[in-house]
């Protein structure tokens, strides 16, 4: 899902320029991973790059694997909220822990978070505290509807959400950061034109639009 707006606007200026359409259908990672290994037909695929290598040796891809944009993990607030300071790893740390609940993605950077809790020694204590979104629905609505105190996600997930505030990008020292990759499907029966959308959208000319988005080009 973090990839939802990059992938719909690159979408539309490859058919500007080309003439060539493309459907973009998004949905939570694990639920795409799945189709495509269940052998759902779609051209191309786009994933985390560690889900398009397990769909490669699986042989689910053809052809390599292309890495479009590398996207951060941003922090969040109910709009009008208090903000708590998260410009160092310990002041982040502090904010989590006084937060009276708290939500990440089931994707890779929420993966990652729950190990870093683990690794400062509050996972337990929070564990109650933790609302988890339902795949597909962003961590930012959540916090917008103020069911959630504090949200977690990729930056590009935030950016066009009314009714949150958005504190920052978690500080340097413990930012998690996910590359995004595309490959062409094995179902694909057009697999050059697929791969003709995959090497525009990690072209020089994609850049502007995925900074536009919160990403920077991979």
């Amino acid at each position: 899902m973090a990839t939802r707006q990059i992938l719909n606007d690159l979408a539309a200026e490859h058919e500007r320029r080309t003439g060539q359409a493309v459907k973009v259908e998004s949905v939570g990672g694990v639920d795409a991973a799945k189709r495509v290994q269940a052998g759902e037909a779609f051209d191309l695929v786009v994933l985390a790059a560690n889900a398009i290598d397990q769909l490669a040796a699986a042989g689910k891809t053809a052809g390599p694997r292309t890495d479009l944009v590398t996207s951060g993990v941003a922090v969040a607030v109910q709009a009008g909220a208090p903000r708590p300071a998260i410009d160092s790893e310990e002041a982040l740390k502090q904010a989590v822990l006084k937060a009276e609940s708290l939500a990440y993605s089931t994707g890779p950077s929420g993966v990652q978070l729950a190990k870093l809790f683990e690794r400062w020694g509050i996972a337990a204590e929070i564990q109650p505290r933790i609302v988890t979104a339902p795949p597909g629905v962003p961590v930012g609505s959540l916090v917008a509807k103020g069911e959630v105190a504090l949200g977690f996600q990729q930056l590009s997930e935030m950016l066009n959400l009314d009714g949150i505030d958005i504190l920052g990008p978690l500080p340097d020292a413990v930012q998690i950061v996910t590359t995004f990759s595309g490959a062409v499907t094995a179902a694909s029966t057009r697999g050059a034109e697929a791969q003709a959308v995959l090497d525009f959208m990690a072209g020089p000319e994609a850049a502007e639009a995925k900074r536009r988005q919160g990403m920077e080009p991979a």
